[in-house]
């Protein structure tokens, strides 16, 4: 049963390069989602936030390697990734930007003010190995082979006085929350993974650094000059920030409706900040007196070559979402996240892969199936749309945009696909089983071919709604194709999802040697 009011965000990404398609496809399975809930709810029940993460000493050192004035670095790399939501047809509702939003620092040290009143916070020095990848200490034993295994680089040594935030006494509490469901990490081998985990015990984890080391970029800790809360302290509470935590005298209409009222607040992430979202920041918020989150949807990586694809990596070794969007178009890449990606096994992406799969299920299938029809309606007497176009659809279609709905808007992103799928192939029997083209030669079965064609074009018009949320650009294309115009005719036009294998193999191929060759 979806949720009468969403709430969904996706990961805020540090800055420090462009970005990847790995996050390209986090932004769509958390679009996917969003737009089928709405589909499901009343106007005004889903929001759907993104934003960035600016406050992070990865990106001053990578502003400092290249030369370039934090700001303005971090202003120009901001852009780009409000620039990708809109390259991937991504609904936010609102955006983020961490150090640019007048909402987000006063939310902050609201945060902050609340979890010292609670005790929670206390200061002590500290020496530890410092990943700037992952902006954390790592535990001792960490390591593999001297190096982080996320990012595969040796750690610094760092000695400095920190605040602390006291995560051991939230062990039970963090526990209860996931093992009784009312935190919902999803799905369950990441689950497992986070128990595992609480349940070994929890550590005080450090929550400030030194506004010397941050070369003063940061919000500085409150009473505390000398320090800049930590980046995941400050980054998560974006959450919040956006709905209003930090208006002077409390937390206004937003953080009430969409937060701290009934409905699901869901969190979008990688793989590979679960520990963040599963257990700090539920911890942080009952210090502060606050919900935690309802759910922590996890996904697994994308990978090239056998490597993850990462801002670190160059982009993902050369695959850019915006090439990859210009080549080959957004209805084919947004399929492919949705059809293939499997959601906790980490998925290999080649664009021989998108292609193949966009040209199997798009242009040769719901494609080629709304164009035989419209093809048919307009053969059919004087071209017009049979009256009976408004009636029932085929059975196996009945019914289909609102299973499809449930099904995303639950994050089965490949079941939804899969429905689509298979009611085009039961579109596809019922063409070959009634052979409305053979109807058409006679006469005396005119009103036997309207009602097959009708209830095929109905057909046809329910699956343009249920792939909506998948490839909103394809859906509008194909409702149009579908549509009567004042003269009762379906529009003339060429196909609604075009082949990329006939005569772009070359162009598949040598953009694999892009792909491969870095």
């Amino acid at each position: 049963m979806t949720p009468t009011r969403s709430y969904l965000t996706v990961a805020i990404p540090f800055v420090n390069a462009r970005p990847h398609l790995g996050y390209a496809y986090e932004l769509v399975l958390a679009d996917v989602a969003a737009r089928a809930r709405r589909a499901l709810g009343p106007a005004g029940s889903v929001r759907l936030l993104g934003g960035t993460d600016e406050h992070a000493q990865k990106n001053v050192l990578a502003a400092e390697a290249a030369g370039v004035d934090t700001r303005a670095f971090v202003d120009a790399n901001a852009a780009r990734f409000v620039e990708l939501g809109a390259a991937l047809g991504v609904s936010f509702d609102d955006f983020v930007r961490t150090s640019a939003d007048p909402r987000h620092r006063p939310a902050v040290e609201r945060l902050w003010r609340a979890v010292a009143e609670r005790g929670d916070l206390y200061r002590r020095p500290y020496a530890g190995d410092y990943c700037v990848g992952c902006e954390e200490f790592l535990a001792p034993g960490a390591l593999v082979g001297g190096v982080c295994p996320e990012h595969g680089r040796p750690p610094e040594r760092v000695e400095e006085d920190n605040w602390f935030f006291r995560l051991s006494a939230y062990r039970d509490q963090v526990e209860d929350l996931i093992a009784g469901g009312r935190l919902r990490v999803a799905p369950e081998p990441f689950r497992n993974e986070v128990l595992a985990f609480v349940r070994a015990g929890l550590d005080d984890v450090s929550v400030s650094r030194s506004a010397a080391r941050a070369r003063g970029w940061g919000v500085p800790v409150p009473g505390d000059p000398g320090q800049v809360v930590y980046v995941w302290f400050d980054a998560l509470a974006n959450y919040i920030s956006a709905l209003g935590y930090g208006d002077p005298g409390g937390p206004g209409p937003a953080y009430r409706r969409w937060w701290d009222g009934a409905g699901s607040r869901v969190h979008v992430i990688g793989k590979g900040i679960l520990r963040f979202h599963a257990v700090l920041w539920p911890a942080v918020l009952a210090s502060a007196g606050e919900p935690p989150p309802d759910e922590v949807r996890v996904h697994p990586y994308l990978t090239a070559g056998g490597a993850k694809l990462s801002k670190s990596a160059g982009g993902g070794a050369g695959l850019a979402p915006g090439d990859v969007i210009a080549r080959y178009g957004l209805d084919a890449l947004r399929w492919w996240f949705a059809r293939d990606v499997h959601p906790t096994v980490d998925t290999a992406f080649s664009p021989q892969r998108l292609v193949a799969r966009a040209d199997e299920d798009l242009a040769g299938g719901l494609g080629n199936v709304a164009g035989r029809i419209a093809t048919l309606v307009a053969r059919r007497g004087d071209g017009t749309v049979p009256p009976a176009a408004a009636g029932p659809p085929v059975a196996a279609v009945a019914g289909l945009a609102e299973r499809t709905a449930e099904a995303l808007a639950a994050f089965d992103l490949r079941g939804g696909t899969g429905l689509i799928v298979e009611a085009v192939a039961a579109l596809n029997r019922d063409l070959e089983e009634t052979r409305p083209w053979a109807l058409a030669r006679d006469p005396a079965r005119a009103a036997q071919l309207d009602a097959v064609l009708g209830r095929q074009l109905a057909a046809a018009r329910e699956i343009a709604a249920a792939v909506a949320p998948v490839v909103p650009e394809g859906a509008a294309r194909l409702a149009d194709r579908l549509a009567a115009g004042p003269d009762g005719r379906l529009p003339a036009a060429g196909p609604v999802f075009p082949r990329l294998g006939d005569g772009r193999r070359g162009a598949a191929r040598r953009f694999a040697g892009v792909a491969t060759a870095r």
